[in-house]
């Protein structure tokens, strides 16, 4: 008797002809073909397409790994027998082994910052703190040593899952390349592309030999001071442009007499461009005295102070889909109105990390309160009898099961330990509707 003529005998074993992965998602790196009880029958295929790679897991052992292609599953077959020589059980027992479809195209786009301010040594600034935002991309070069090290026994593996510990990586590297540079925080701005680089290169060994993956590129797309920095930034560079305050303040006397000059009237001008100059003067003296410390009284004691100057309207660091850049509440919330769906992030100074606007009270007072989700928003990753695979709702998968009674139909979820009948899922069993569920057909 042959082995597939064996295998037949055990446990009823349903035949796959057709392993593949039509992959509908752009965040799925890991995706477990539900195999379960099934055997692989004599002269199936295996479909490897672009962007893909199928890693064999026999006995609880990687066994083989094949890229792009079709591939005959035979034991006759050298590129896939050491996926069938682990049946150590002289024939008593079914197969048992794993397929799983990882993605190696590109993730692009993914977002990084620092959560917190990067504390810093300038020469020109003293200590500061400066914040950082971007993107990256990688993509998985070594999928069987991403299935070790990363992925374990997981039956579905999302870019979620492991961006944050490729964002902290990031960002610690990146504190260590520009504390070693030694660049000024006013020079940062022209290192940009050199920054990334340099991290990309100083990170790929490490994240190829831990993870088997491949840093295809980091982009830094600002370095930041905080607000308040910024501002006396601002106005060193007015009082430079400035120069001397004396001479500055007789050149705007100066200007004031001339517009006097200019205007129709005879004694009455010259008088307001006298009474300009002297308080032009007058200015003048009261600078001198400040310099040279309290003690002095001023002439001018008794006068009450001029009102304040009207507050400016409080600006946010914005990251979102409406760009980069500082922003007020309004203009904020005109960007949120115009794409709700949008990722909308805020920052400002003293804040320990980035928030999303509607934990804003300034911009979220602005705009109506976004209803939440509606219940049939619920999601499952669904494995057709035919051997495809998508994300569906709950009334997607019951009209799936309506259009094929008899076929076998999974569902997985976050949150469930393994895959499960469709029509043991209380959300699409209620969909059903005709009684309780059929017996699901025999294994």
């Amino acid at each position: 008797m042959g082995l597939w003529d064996t295998l037949t005998t055990h446990a009823k074993a349903q035949f796959l002809d057709v392993i593949q992965w039509m992959d509908d998602t752009k965040n799925t790196l890991v995706y477990r073909f539900p195999i379960f009880n099934q055997a692989i029958q004599d002269g199936g295929k295996l479909v490897v397409r672009e962007g893909q790679a199928a890693v064999f897991v026999a006995e609880g052992r990687l066994s083989d790994v094949f890229g792009p292609g079709t591939y005959e599953l035979s034991t006759r077959t050298k590129a896939v027998s050491g996926f069938f020589e682990s049946i150590k059980y002289g024939l008593n027992m079914p197969y048992k082994g794993d397929v799983y479809f990882v993605s190696t195209r590109q993730n692009t786009d993914q977002k990084w910052g620092t959560a917190n301010p990067l504390m810093l040594r300038d020469a020109d600034l003293g200590v500061v703190r400066i914040r950082a935002f971007g993107v990256f991309a990688y993509r998985i070069t070594d999928p069987a040593a991403f299935i070790r090290e990363v992925v374990g026994t997981a039956g579905l593996y999302t870019t979620d899952e492991i961006n944050g510990q490729l964002k902290r990586k990031l960002v610690s590297a990146l504190a260590d390349t520009i504390g070693e540079s030694k660049i000024p925080a006013l020079d940062l701005v022209a290192q940009y592309m050199d920054l990334g680089d340099a991290l990309r290169q100083r990170l790929n060994g490490w994240f190829q030999e831990n993870y088997g993956i491949t840093l295809t590129d980091f982009v830094v797309e600002n370095i930041s001071v905080p607000p308040e920095v910024e501002k006396m930034m601002d106005k060193r560079s007015s009082m430079a442009l400035a120069g001397d305050m004396n001479t500055y303040t007789q050149f705007q006397a100066a200007n004031a007499m001339e517009q006097a000059s200019s205007r129709p009237g005879g004694g009455g001008a010259m008088l307001e461009a006298g009474l300009g100059l002297a308080m032009g003067n007058a200015m003048g003296q009261q600078l001198g005295r400040a310099q040279q410390g309290p003690g002095t009284v001023s002439p001018h004691a008794g006068l009450s102070a001029p009102p304040p100057p009207p507050q400016a309207e409080t600006r946010f660091h914005y990251n979102g889909a409406g760009g980069q850049g500082e922003h007020t509440a309004r203009e904020i919330a005109a960007f949120v109105q115009q794409n709700r769906a949008g990722a909308h992030n805020v920052w400002a100074a003293g804040w320990p990390g980035w928030k999303v606007w509607s934990d804003v009270a300034e911009i979220s007072a602005l705009l109506p309160p976004v209803p939440p989700p509606l219940p049939s928003a619920i999601t499952f990753h669904y494995a057709a009898p035919d051997g495809s695979s998508a994300t569906l709702g709950p009334a997607d998968v019951a009209d799936r099961v309506k259009a094929d009674p008899a076929g076998r139909h999974l569902v997985w979820r976050d949150g469930y330990a393994n895959w499960k009948d469709a029509r043991e899922v209380a959300e699409i069993a209620g969909l059903l509707g005709g009684g309780p569920p059929p017996p699901p057909p025999p294994r």
